[in-house]
């Protein structure tokens, strides 16, 4: 275990919570205009799946677990969760829904992703970044839209919408960022 700052902890931390194991599910720091900044984490118990928020000074020390990493590479869904495979020893893993949580919208076949592991048991998940998909439904240009910063909803290949630049049409790979769904780029391939 080690003693961190507040403001460095990050959404897929974990955190140990006087001896219990919690993984962050967002993390937001919050800079009043007036008074102390603050670090409001929302957090999952590991071992009863329990929901817990907590708010400390941006200066507070926390204490976070330091979990085995390794990465995995996504095959598959089933009934019992996502299934992954490492690369090297060929080792299948199956990760529950609620540990791979919102982020299972943006999981692609073959994807590496980074597996935190406390003694051998699947505790968190971080994706990639950024993910290419393919747009499949982009509403028409209304006419008289500004080009700047106006955007129009359009559908991806996973079913996820997102809001796209009016230049962006139906078969068009773009770039999106995993955490929050927002359009980055075109995709250059």
């Amino acid at each position: 275990m080690v003693k961190v700052i507040a403001s460095s902890i990050r959404k897929g931390n974990v955190l140990d919570l006087d001896g219990k194991l919690a993984v962050v599910m967002h993390a937001e720091n919050i800079h009043p205009g007036k008074g102390t900044p603050v670090t409001h984490l929302e957090m999952r118990r590991i071992a009863d799946g329990v929901k817990v928020t907590e708010r400390y000074r941006t200066t507070d020390q926390v204490e976070r677990a330091f979990l085995e990493d390794k990465d995995y590479n996504y095959m598959y869904e089933d009934d019992m969760g996502y299934n992954f495979m490492q690369p090297e020893s060929f080792d299948q893993i199956g990760i529950p829904k609620d540990v791979v949580g919102d982020s299972a919208q943006w999981l692609q076949e073959g994807m590496t992703c980074s597996v935190q592991l406390h003694e051998g048991i699947p505790i968190a998940i971080e994706l990639p970044q950024r993910v290419t998909l393919e747009i499949v439904e982009a509403d028409p240009v209304v006419k008289g839209q500004t080009a700047s910063s106006s955007y129009k909803p359009a559908k991806l290949s996973n079913g996820a919408r997102v809001m796209v630049p009016p230049h962006i049409g139906a078969g068009t790979r773009v770039v999106v960022m995993t955490e929050d769904g927002s359009y980055v780029e075109r995709a250059k391939d």
